[in-house]
């Protein structure tokens, strides 16, 4: 057993002196080559005709000169921490947006895996309002929906956050369940619910409700609203993301200051006005701008299901077909869209101003 001890201790000691000797090993590698090479390629790259770099300046081109101060080496680390996604964002994101608008100005023609384009000027333009039939309905009717759906769902997610924030048993079960319809509703489940008239409440059909609101209004909003209330529950599916949202900016409100204002008499009424929903004003401007955006790029979009039938159109001679057309169309469904979030905010920011 003596002796076995020994070997052991023995066989420990050159096991020890072998990492022992590959650490040194390593260690001068790294001071002598790697170290020293590294040292003299950040000294190229930062002394050089086009670059040159001292603790206290930059100098450019040995003409422009630039101070070296604490807050722009703050701003230099942190756009270093997001170089990789500036790099990834102008090779996968910049140049498709850049290269569609280029395929909006010409006319495309697939030969093979060759892509021919001919300049066209504005002609799709022209084409997607004036040559088209049903472009300029469907992107009305969306318009309007959206002016419709979005108050509806920032309305219903605010009323839910209110009631979840409130001291009641179970508050992660009921996140739960507003959430689950943001996991569950991908584009087939939500085209199977809307067939099978899951998506609508069937006590408002039974009561004639629809009937009645579209007989009393034009029909120029009797479409958007009868949409409305065909696919009720499908809008308020999209409220998940937006409750929690207020959760956590309800959360954040100070509760000192509601007991201050009920000793001053306030009601919880006046309480909501007042300090609510002043509070998380910043928060419904990203809710309103993240369901505009949510549901103008879901895949059953009308105005998307409709590019999509006219990228893959067989027609490609004709004038309001082809990937040029396409891009177009897209092109002006953004601006659209743009101008949509750009009118609430607009209005979110007049009601702001008008309340202080």
């Amino acid at each position: 057993m003596t002796k076995f001890i020994d070997k052991m201790k023995s066989l420990l000691k050159k096991v020890k002196v072998f990492f022992v000797k590959v650490y040194l090993n390593v260690k001068n590698f790294y001071k002598n080559i790697i170290a020293k090479n590294v040292s003299k390629f950040f000294s190229i790259i930062t002394h050089n005709k086009v670059l040159n770099m001292s603790y206290t300046e930059i100098i450019l081109f040995n003409k422009f000169k630039i101070k070296r101060t604490n807050k722009r080496r703050a701003a230099f680390i942190g756009l270093s921490f997001i170089f990789l996604w500036i790099v990834g964002y102008l090779i996968f994101s910049f140049y498709p947006v850049f290269y569609s608008f280029f395929l909006s100005l010409h006319k495309v023609k697939l030969d093979g895996s060759d892509i021919q384009t001919q300049f066209k000027w504005f002609n799709n333009y022209r084409a997607a309002f004036l040559s088209d039939p049903y472009f300029v309905e469907i992107l009305i009717n969306y318009a309007l929906s959206m002016i419709l759906n979005v108050p509806v769902t920032i309305v219903f997610a605010l009323i839910i956050a209110l009631l979840i924030n409130q001291d009641i048993r179970g508050k992660g079960v009921w996140k739960t369940i507003f959430f689950l319809p943001v996991i569950i509703a991908s584009g087939p489940v939500i085209r199977e619910l809307m067939a099978q008239g899951a998506t609508t409440l069937p006590s408002i059909d039974e009561y004639g409700f629809i009937e009645m609101v579209v007989n009393n209004v034009g029909e120029f909003l009797a479409r958007p609203i009868q949409a409305l209330f065909d696919q009720i529950l499908y809008v308020l599916w999209f409220a998940g993301i937006q409750i929690l949202i207020f959760l956590a900016g309800l959360q954040k409100i100070d509760k000192s200051i509601y007991e201050a204002s009920m000793i001053d008499g306030a009601s919880p009424w006046e309480s909501f006005w007042k300090i609510t929903l002043p509070s998380i004003k910043p928060l419904i401007t990203i809710s309103v701008i993240y369901t505009v955006v949510s549901m103008s790029v879901f895949s059953l979009n009308e105005v998307i299901v409709y590019i999509q039938g006219k990228m893959f159109a067989t027609i490609t001679d004709a004038l309001t077909n082809g990937y040029g057309y396409v891009a177009t169309l897209a092109w002006v469904y953004f601006i659209v869209m743009a101008l949509i979030i750009l009118i609430f905010v607009g209005v979110l920011n007049i009601r702001g101003r008008k309340a202080k």
